[in-house]
């Protein structure tokens, strides 16, 4: 792009006018454009000139007394005790031959062309000998040329030669645009201080704070053998209290995670806003841990960590060892299987399954193990496959009639029932059940269920098949009916204590416990049981450490010294962005708004251990946080007319670069209800 501006500085020599009306005083305005003229005429043709210039191999004839008259630096030079002062030939270093007859030009012309070929020489040169109108006009060209590829090399440009005011402008610039400028090749190449100072600062102007941790991922990626260790440290300029709750643990955690083991811990212990904030604390705690709670000493306490992160995964227990089977774990829908030994506390992997699943069902008939359906990151499934730990292998069976995610799975009597869920192409939830006979490797449907649910708790108790809770669309169950295999029929037993979807559901001491899992708002901690005997439903006296969704359990059956229950691997979904499902079985955004609180279809798996509960949390949907992204386009509470920056209290600033920025009122979310929420972070 060609663009030049012109310098018209001020005159070069100053003439005071008379203040009275003195007789016979005159002045004329235009003698010294008249003087200077003819002084470059006589220049040009190297008359009178006293002084030859060397730069290169250009030589510029010149008046001492000129030169002197306009710039400090020649005028140091020649009326100094200086070898120059007396010499006829002067070599000027560090000015290229052309750039300095420019600036000699301009001594006798007041005018000069500022280009984009010329302005990053010119400015330099222009500072040493010291022609401040000139450093002002390529200062001037250089702000008009501000752009988000440009404007870090113009802002170090800037700190390099002391432009001040250019430097703030460039600055200020990049933290207006930094949407566009994180892409840029010069975002890059800066350095861990360069990136710090960018990104921590509070008038940094973006869409969400998702940006600012995707930014440092791609500085980090640009040369990561040198960069990763520097995790840490930026980390602790991403506000991540900001971040929404699906993004924080579903692709942050992740990456970190796999990227560097180390900082996970070290920004959950060092991070301010994360130390000052518990919610979002438990956000990155629970991505990484298992969480185990003992019946006989009523507590919660950690176990061993999955070797990898896995969310919405199917849970069982086989051949004394509790499996963890598919899931998602924040890129992509995952084949493996790890094996926990609880006798060593221990994880380790067995054979991955033939095909990727997330929010399947996964139980133990006979020897073998069942993976259902579920999701493979395009579209529902039907098919079935099975595990053997004798022959260490996969192999599929028969294929359901209906694809289901988020399905629910029992064995009652020997045969295996998928419970519900949703299969993408009807755009509802699902009421059919389907019952697999290993016998005959078939699958048929049974007497359908009362109401549609996906997601919903499945547990077995007394040889009858539970489903607790679950989801039609946005209303959230409290609601539970048990399926007689005998009768082949559906009954009503007593409501649960709270609605609840993506619950995990064990029966021990014959009781039938359902633990945690979201009312459509918020995660639960609580966990309430089912007596069969009496009707009732009670909650346990003691809650989990933290609320949790989709949690994957086992039933135990037989005594043990020990009974205990698991809750691990967190998947955070965001409570307030309405959705539609797609044919695919997973969830699309339809507009961002801040009244609703869905979620997509998921699955959950289960299985028998004896004296023991276990489960991995596979969803987490934590109590309710705001999306304080300060920068926010859309709220039924607040409305943004211009830019908006944040601040370290939440609160939403309008961009206002003349005062510093305007309070506005802190972010208002709605509960479900209706009502009012005001954050304070």
């Amino acid at each position: 792009m060609a663009a030049s501006q012109k310098s018209s500085p001020q005159p070069l020599l100053d003439v005071e006018e008379d203040e009275g009306d003195s007789v016979g005083s005159a002045h004329n305005h235009t003698h010294m454009k008249k003087a200077f003229r003819l002084m470059n005429d006589l220049r040009s043709r190297r008359m009178l000139c006293d002084v030859l210039l060397l730069a290169e191999d250009v030589e510029i004839p010149a008046h001492r007394v000129v030169l002197a008259s306009c710039s400090p630096y020649f005028c140091a030079m020649f009326t100094g005790d200086m070898s120059e002062s007396k010499a006829h030939q002067v070599e000027i270093r560090d000015v290229d031959g052309q750039t300095l007859r420019k600036l000699v030009d301009y001594i006798y012309t007041a005018e000069i062309e500022v280009t984009e070929d010329n302005v990053q020489v010119l400015l330099p040169a222009a500072s040493l000998l010291q022609l401040m109108d000139v450093r002002q006009a390529c200062c001037d060209f250089l702000r008009t040329q501000l752009h988000p590829t440009n404007c870090l090399g113009i802002r170090a440009f800037a700190d390099l030669h002391a432009c001040t005011q250019l430097l703030g402008q460039a600055h200020a610039y990049a933290e207006q645009h930094f949407s566009e400028v994180m892409l840029s090749e010069e975002f890059l190449g800066l350095s861990l201080q360069q990136v710090c100072s960018l990104i921590s600062s509070d008038k940094l102007t973006v869409s969400t704070e998702e940006k600012v941790f995707e930014a440092m991922i791609s500085w980090i990626k640009y040369d990561k053998e040198a960069r990763l260790e520097h995790m840490p440290k930026l980390m602790e300029h991403v506000r991540l209290p900001l971040l929404s709750r699906d993004y924080l643990v579903q692709t942050c955690s992740a990456f970190l995670c796999v990227a560097n083991a180390n900082a996970m811990g070290q920004i959950v212990e060092e991070e301010a806003l994360i130390k000052n904030n518990s919610t979002c604390k438990d956000f990155l705690i629970e991505a990484m841990n298992v969480e185990c709670y003992d019946f006989q000493e009523d507590r919660w306490y950690q176990v061993a960590d999955l070797p990898s992160r896995r969310c919405r995964a199917g849970v069982t227990f086989m051949g004394g060892r509790v499996y963890a089977v598919g899931g998602f774990n924040g890129s992509l829908r995952v084949r493996t299987v790890d094996v926990y030994d609880a006798m060593r506390d221990q994880w380790s992997p067995v054979p991955s399954m033939q095909e990727r699943r997330s929010t399947l069902g996964a139980a133990v008939l006979g020897d073998l193990l069942y993976a259902v359906g579920g999701f493979d990151g395009s579209t529902g499934l039907s098919s079935v496959e099975a595990y053997s730990y004798k022959t260490n292998e996969w192999t599929f069976v028969a294929p359901m009639n209906t694809r289901r995610s988020s399905v629910g799975v029992g064995v009652v009597d020997g045969k295996l029932y998928a419970v519900g869920g949703y299969d993408g192409a009807s755009r509802q939830c699902l009421s059919t059940v389907e019952q697999y006979d290993p016998i005959s490797n078939q699958w048929c449907y049974v007497a359908d269920m009362s109401t549609r649910r996906s997601g919903a708790g499945v547990g077995v108790l007394s040889g009858q098949l539970y489903a607790a809770g679950g989801h039609d669309g946005p209303l959230v169950r409290k609601s539970v009916e048990v399926y007689d295999p005998s009768s082949n029929s559906w009954r009503q037993v007593c409501d649960m204590n709270m609605c609840r979807r993506n619950a995990g559901v064990c029966a021990i001491n014959g009781l039938l416990y359902v633990i945690g899992g979201d009312d459509g708002s918020c995660n639960l901690s609580s966990v309430e049981f089912y007596n069969p005997a009496t009707d009732k439903w009670s909650l346990l006296p003691t809650n989990m450490s933290n609320g949790r969704s989709y949690a994957g359990r086992l039933s135990p059956h037989g005594g043990a010294k020990r009974n205990s229950m698991h809750s691990g691997p967190v998947d955070v979904h965001h409570a307030e962005i309405p959705y539609e499902y797609s044919q695919a079985g997973e969830c699309k955004v339809l507009k961002v708004q801040r009244s609703r609180s869905p979620t997509p279809p998921v699955g959950r798996g289960y299985g028998n251990m004896r004296g023991k509960v276990f489960g991995t949390s596979t969803r987490y949907k934590p109590r309710p946080l705001p999306k304080p992204t300060a920068r926010a386009t859309t709220s039924h509470q607040t409305q943004s007319t211009g830019p908006l920056t944040r601040t370290t209290d939440g609160t939403l600033r309008k961009l206002n670069l003349s005062d510093g920025g305007e309070a506005m009122s802190p972010l208002v979310n709605r509960t479900k209800h209706g009502a009012p929420r005001t954050w304070s972070l």
